[in-house]
């Protein structure tokens, strides 16, 4: 079980050598630097036509990957305000800097989440945007715990024990913050199309828009 500092984790994943795990307010995420994201669509065994998302510490770390008049993006961003850091994933069109391991098979759109998460703000925070999705085989149920994640995924790197302990503000490991447990309900996802939302998926966020 590859259990590692945090210098070690931000290290390996600002590399692109290898797929690292940790905790989010929904489900617990593997990642990875995004023009590497073939390594996560390879440990999944995920079709590479479902797409990964970004995930960030901040919006503004996530706007220069969407393109959009900017009556929409004024929009987009108010979403954002309201919603994030939280368990809100947002589907927008995609400027060419998205990398296109992220989605080889529609580079139109790319889905966007700033996670409201000590852990996962403090990796983010260093690395810069990762590619993302939840942590299980395809088809799977997500994975809860990184005791499971480390059985399913022995190649993955996670943060060790003492490196989370650290990282995790007294009393939240009594509000399912702890490593060990997320919210378990994954993320509720909107796409931007055609000047209005469409649900792709409910989830933990219920929305007023």
């Amino acid at each position: 079980m590859p259990q590692v500092s945090l210098t070690a984790l931000v290290t390996h994943a600002k590399a692109g050598d290898r797929v690292i795990s940790f905790p989010t307010d929904t489900v617990p995420a593997l990642a990875v630097r995004p023009d590497r994201a073939d390594l996560i669509f390879a440990a999944k065994q995920r079709s590479q036509e479902k797409p990964l998302i970004l995930m960030a510490a901040a919006p503004n770390d996530l706007w220069p990957f969407v393109e959009g008049e900017a009556e929409a993006q004024q929009i987009w961003q108010e979403v954002a305000t309201r919603y994030w850091p939280g368990a809100l994933t947002l589907v927008l069109p995609a400027s060419d800097r998205v990398p296109s391991a992220i989605h080889p098979q529609d580079s139109t759109s790319i889905g966007l989440r700033v996670p409201n998460h000590p852990v996962a703000q403090a990796i983010l925070a260093q690395t810069g945007p990762l590619a993302t999705t939840s942590a299980n085989l395809s088809g799977q149920p997500p994975l809860e715990t990184m005791t499971a994640i480390a059985a399913q995924f022995p190649e993955v790197l996670l943060l060790s024990p003492e490196e989370l302990a650290y990282l995790i503000p007294t009393g939240e490991a009594a509000a399912n913050h702890w490593s060990e447990s997320a919210s378990g309900v994954p993320s509720t996802v909107i796409k931007w199309s055609h000047s209005t939302w469409q649900v792709l998926r409910s989830g933990a966020v219920k929305l007023e828009l």
